[in-house]
């Protein structure tokens, strides 16, 4: 094994293997849940099945998994060519039985999805296109509409129209009472997903997870590169929670939703406990060799706009019911009235593009979404949160 080497003229150079080396598992703090694979295998098999996002860290763990289950052909869409590319290549690599077709399109783009979905007729859509960073949407609030909430309403009508069978958006924890632009535009999105199913023939569902350890942009990747370049690693708080699972887990519970969903429903996976981010960089440090806060400083940074200490996550209590897996429960609420729905839609769209937009935008969300607090001293808000509810199943999301 290639040592760590001491490089005068500059800092630490770590092997990129030895990081590698770090089982992501071992940062999990939990087994990785297990899934029903023959109930996947047969709601996949033979299916025409399109996923949206497929160059991104989830979309492209999905078009993995399903390429494990035989689909009659795995249409790949996204707007960003590297990604698309790279994803592309690989799949026809290691599924070069399967019918794998790749279209760049931008989901907000109405022409060019219905052009896809009339040429492609999928029968089950996995809708993982989506902007994640909670701070640069809190500096670009007209993005996250047009990407999160009008993107998502595109396909979502576009799949009923041309008669899919299966829709499955994949949302977040960071849609519970949400403190950023970008979790109010993914609750957006799920009241768009809801309001669709009840006038469709389509089954269209929602699944909500946590943080995807080592996914693009995430707090994994980021870490190592901290630490190859000798630190320091950096976290915005020390008190800082997140629930986390691993790509394949989110992938196959996505996969898992799709098959047991009857319409309607948002499943929310229990992820364990959460697990505070400062703890997952000191055992990232320790598991790639070094010793933290002496060879590899930890420093904190402050919290970033948007961002809670703590997210929410439970399966358990009254607004939560059980399924069939242990590990999976369904969220109870009721559907927003479409037509309140729309009419702040369709301002959203109005104002997105427009210059300042940022306070409008807020204001109209809340007209919808009354739970959504932006602009709010975070720290104050879970402090509180802490003193009133103690170790409760409060949960994470990206942030480091």
């Amino acid at each position: 094994m290639i040592k760590l080497t001491f490089i005068r003229e500059f800092s630490f150079v770590v092997d990129v293997i030895a990081l590698r080396e770090v089982a992501i598992h071992d940062l999990l703090g939990r087994d990785p849940v297990k899934l029903d694979c023959e109930l996947i295998n047969s709601f996949i098999e033979d299916k025409v099945v399109m996923i949206t996002g497929a160059g991104g860290s989830i979309g492209s763990e999905m078009c993995r998994q399903i390429g494990q289950f035989t689909p009659k052909t795995l249409i790949l869409i996204e707007r960003a060519e590297n990604g698309l590319f790279f994803v592309e290549r690989e799949l026809r690599e290691r599924f070069s039985n399967i019918n794998i077709r790749a279209y760049i399109c931008d989901i907000a783009d109405r022409n060019r999805v219905e052009q896809l979905f009339e040429t492609r007729r999928p029968d089950v859509v996995i809708h993982a296109a989506a902007h994640k960073h909670v701070p640069l949407m809190e500096s670009n609030p007209g993005e996250a509409v047009k990407n999160n909430v009008m993107g998502t309403r595109v396909i979502a009508e576009t799949a009923d129209k041309f008669a899919t069978r299966h829709f499955v958006m994949i949302s977040t924890d960071k849609a519970v009472n949400p403190t950023s632009i970008m979790g109010s535009s993914k609750r957006l999105a799920e009241m768009v997903i809801q309001a669709m199913n009840k006038r469709s023939k389509t089954d269209f569902v929602t699944v909500r997870f946590g943080n995807v350890l080592g996914s693009s942009g995430s707090v994994i990747p980021i870490f190592r590169e901290q630490i190859a370049a000798g630190g320091p690693v950096t976290v915005t708080h020390p008190e800082m929670r997140r629930y986390f699972m691993t790509i394949p887990e989110a992938s196959q519970l996505v996969l898992q939703a799709a098959a047991m969903g009857r319409g309607g429903e948002v499943f929310v996976l229990d992820m364990g406990e959460p697990v505070k981010i400062v703890d997952l960089a000191r055992d990232l440090i320790t598991l790639s060799g070094f010793r933290p806060d002496e060879d590899i400083e930890v420093r904190f940074t402050g919290i970033r706009p948007g961002e809670k200490l703590f997210e929410e996550l439970a399966i358990s209590g009254e607004d939560m019911q059980p399924t069939r897996h242990p590990k999976i429960g369904i969220w109870k609420n009721v559907p927003a009235d479409e037509t309140a729905l729309n009419a702040v839609l369709r301002q959203l769209l109005a104002v997105a593009d427009k210059k300042d937009n940022r306070d409008k935008i807020i204001e109209l969300i809340k007209e919808v979404v009354p739970e959504y607090v932006g602009d709010i001293d975070s720290m104050k808000l879970h402090e509180e949160h802490t003193v009133n509810n103690g170790n409760n199943n409060t949960s994470n999301q990206t942030a480091n």
